[in-house]
C-alpha cells in the first residue's frame, strides 16, 4: 500500500484553491464531560464564551478564511447548537448539520458525510477552540506537499494533558504518543551525571485540532462505525507511506474541554479588555455585591453582601443574600439529573474547579 501511496503523488505542488470553494466539518458531537455540569443541558461548543457560543467562533474563524461551506456534527443536546447558528446565514456561512444517533468519534463522523467531503481538500475543526491561528498557510502547506493530511500543531509549553505528536526532520508526523510530564515534574527530573547539559527540553508538539483533509483520507476511514482520527485512521495512513504532516502554529489558541480551560481563556480575555467580570443578558447584581475576575451567564442574579470570585455561574441561578462562592462553577441543581460531584446548596449545584 505504501508503493500505491508514493505513485499516487507527483513532486509539483497543487495550485492553491479559491478557498470558497473549500468545505469545512465542525465537531461538535461530543459530550463534554469535563466541562460537567456546564454541559448537561447544551452541548459543549455552545456554552456562552464571553456572551457568545463558542462554536460561533470556529464558525466565524472559518468564514475569515473565505470558507463559507461548512457541515457541523451533532449528537449530544443537539438543539443548543442549532438553536444558536440556524442555518448560518447571520454569520455569513451555509451550515448544514449531521446528526448521530450514536456518537461515531472524529472520523466516523466524516466517514457519514464522506460523499460530501470527496469532491476535493476539507478543513476539520473542533468545535471548541478560540484561534486566530493562519489557517490559509496551512492549506498552503498542504497543497505544496500533496499531503493526505495536515495537522495543525503547538508547542504544549506549559505541558498540559495533550498527546505528543511526534514529527521528523521533513515535517512529517511519525507517531501519536503518550501524555507530556507535567511542566513541575519534567523540570525537576535531572540530568544523568554522564551526560553533558544541552539545556532545557524542547517543548512536546500537540496537536490543536485544526486539520487539512485530502479526499484520499477516506481510504482510510472505516465504513459505518465509530473511530477515531488519531487512533485508527492517520497511524494506518502513515505506515502505508501517505504524507500526514506537521504545519506548526505560534498564533493564538484556546482549548476549552475542561473547566479551569474555559475559566482561565475567560478570564484572560476579561483582563485584556480591562473587564472585573463578564456577565450576559438580563443579570442582577446588587449594589453591594462583590464579583470578581468571573463569567456569568444570562439572567443571573447576586443578592446583597453575596461575593463571587474567580468562578462562573450559569442561566438562571440566583446566588443567595450573603453566599460565598470561589473558583467553582455553579448551576441550577434542577438542570443537574444526577450529581455526580459538588456540592447542592440551596437550589444550586456549586462544583469546585
Amino acid at each position: 500500500m505504501a508503493a500505491d501511496a508514493e505513485s499516487s503523488r507527483s513532486n509539483a505542488p497543487l495550485p492553491i484553491p479559491n478557498l470558497e470553494s473549500m468545505k469545512a466539518f465542525i465537531l461538535a458531537a461530543g459530550f463534554g464531560v469535563r466541562l460537567w455540569p456546564l454541559t448537561e443541558d447544551r452541548s459543549k461548543p455552545a456554552i456562552p464564551f464571553h456572551n457568545r457560543p463558542l462554536i460561533a467562533y470556529s464558525v466565524e474563524y472559518l468564514a475569515s478564511h473565505g470558507i463559507t461551506d461548512i457541515i457541523i456534527n451533532l449528537h449530544h443536546q443537539p438543539q443548543s447548537i442549532t438553536n444558536a447558528l440556524g442555518d448560518g446565514s447571520q454569520l455569513g456561512v451555509r451550515i448544514e448539520y449531521s446528526r448521530e444517533e450514536e456518537i461515531l468519534g472524529t472520523s466516523g463522523a466524516l466517514d457519514r458525510v464522506r460523499e460530501q467531503l470527496s469532491g476535493g481538500d476539507f478543513v476539520v475543526i473542533n468545535g471548541k477552540i478560540v484561534t486566530d491561528i493562519d489557517l490559509n498557510a496551512a492549506i498552503e502547506a498542504h497543497r505544496h506537499e500533496r499531503a493526505i493530511a495536515t495537522l495543525v500543531l503547538k508547542e504544549n509549553t506549559a505541558r498540559e494533558h495533550f498527546s505528543i505528536v511526534e514529527v521528523d526532520q521533513r515535517g512529517w508526523i511519525t507517531r501519536f504518543a503518550g501524555f507530556p510530564e507535567p511542566a513541575s515534574e519534567a523540570a525537576s527530573v535531572e540530568a544523568p551525571a554522564t551526560t553533558a547539559s544541552t539545556g532545557p527540553e524542547p517543548s512536546p508538539l500537540m496537536f490543536t485540532g485544526i486539520q487539512v483533509l485530502s479526499p484520499r483520507i477516506f481510504d482510510y476511514i472505516p465504513h459505518a462505525r465509530f473511530s477515531h482520527s488519531t487512533l485508527d485512521v492517520f497511524p494506518r495512513a502513515i505506515q502505508a507511506g501517505e504524507p500526514v504532516i506537521a504545519h506548526i502554529a505560534n498564533e493564538h489558541w484556546y482549548e476549552m474541554s475542561t473547566l479551569a480551560r474555559y475559566f482561565e481563556a475567560s478570564l484572560l480575555l476579561m483582563r485584556k479588555q480591562h473587564l472585573s467580570f463578564v456577565a450576559g443578558h438580563h443579570c442582577s447584581i446588587a449594589a453591594d455585591a462583590v464579583v470578581e475576575d468571573s463569567v456569568l451567564w444570562d439572567r443571573v442574579t447576586i443578592e446583597p453582601d453575596a461575593v463571587v470570585k474567580q468562578s462562573v455561574v450559569a442561566e438562571g441561578v440566583r446566588i443567595p443574600r450573603g453566599t460565598f462562592v470561589e473558583r467553582s462553577v455553579v448551576v441550577r441543581r434542577e438542570v443537574v439529573s444526577d450529581v455526580e460531584r459538588g456540592e447542592v446548596a440551596g437550589d444550586n449545584l456549586i462544583v469546585p474547579f
